[in-house]
């Protein structure tokens, strides 16, 4: 849990410097609206953070593969660490590129690359090291779709919301990412002992909801100012 509440601060430090609107050209319902969404993408990328954590065993059992043996030591820690150090480490990147190409473009975007690696890791079919393999690749896939949710859901929440109820929107928003966090603990604790694929299918549902809602309902009201990205750096 704390490890994502650095890539969460960032975010909301970003939105604070974004220049937003005023919130008032927006109905009110339409802000509730964009502040359940965004709920909901805290909500899947903050499970999804911690719900390997208990389900580990199960997991690697599933492909065939002993975490503790010589030489598999990385895989354990890759599993934990992938989804983490790629969020944290894209965040600020990727709500760059929503402040350039549109926040809620890149933030549709994101749901739809979450919920994409979410089915690839839940149908995954090798064993040994392969399997390994292919369940870190998806996991890190993962965690760019969620770099792009929490890079740009704060910013849209903010532009939404007019600067009186933008602290108590934000207070709601971070609250959902602590609860998620915990709710990831349980659900890994519950589903594991059933199929270790639960754990990747369980945010399946909710990113195509999550897609779907998002695209049909938000749209762009924050200012875009064009830049150059400078790739490689």
């Amino acid at each position: 849990m704390s490890r994502l509440a650095g890539p969460r601060a960032v975010a909301a430090n970003m939105a604070a410097r974004a220049e937003p609107t005023d919130g008032l050209t927006v109905s009110p319902r339409y802000r509730w609206v964009v502040l359940s969404n965004a709920l909901l993408a805290s909500l899947i990328v903050s499970i999804d953070s911690t719900i390997v954590l208990i389900a580990l065993p199960a997991i690697f059992r599933g492909v065939r593969v002993d975490p503790l043996a010589a030489g598999n030591t990385k895989y354990m820690l890759w599993m934990i660490m992938g989804f983490l150090i790629v969020t944290a480490v894209l965040v600020v990147s990727l709500g760059r590129m929503g402040d350039i190409y549109g926040r809620v473009r890149v933030y549709n975007l994101g749901f739809a690359v979450f919920t994409v690696f979410s089915i690839l890791l839940s149908v995954a079919w090798m064993h040994g090291g392969a399997g390994a393999n292919w369940l870190i690749v998806m996991r890190i896939g993962q965690g760019l779709g969620g770099a792009m949710l929490l890079g740009n859901s704060t910013a849209i929440v903010t532009d939404a919301f007019p600067a009186g109820q933008r602290g108590m929107a934000l207070g709601i928003l971070n609250i959902g990412f602590v609860a998620g966090s915990t709710v990831g603990l349980v659900l890994g604790g519950v589903l594991a002992p059933v199929s270790w694929r639960l754990i990747f299918i369980v945010s399946v549902p909710i990113g195509l909801a999550g897609t779907a809602w998002s695209y049909i309902s938000l749209r762009d009201i924050g200012e875009r100012r064009a830049a150059h990205i400078d790739w490689w750096g």
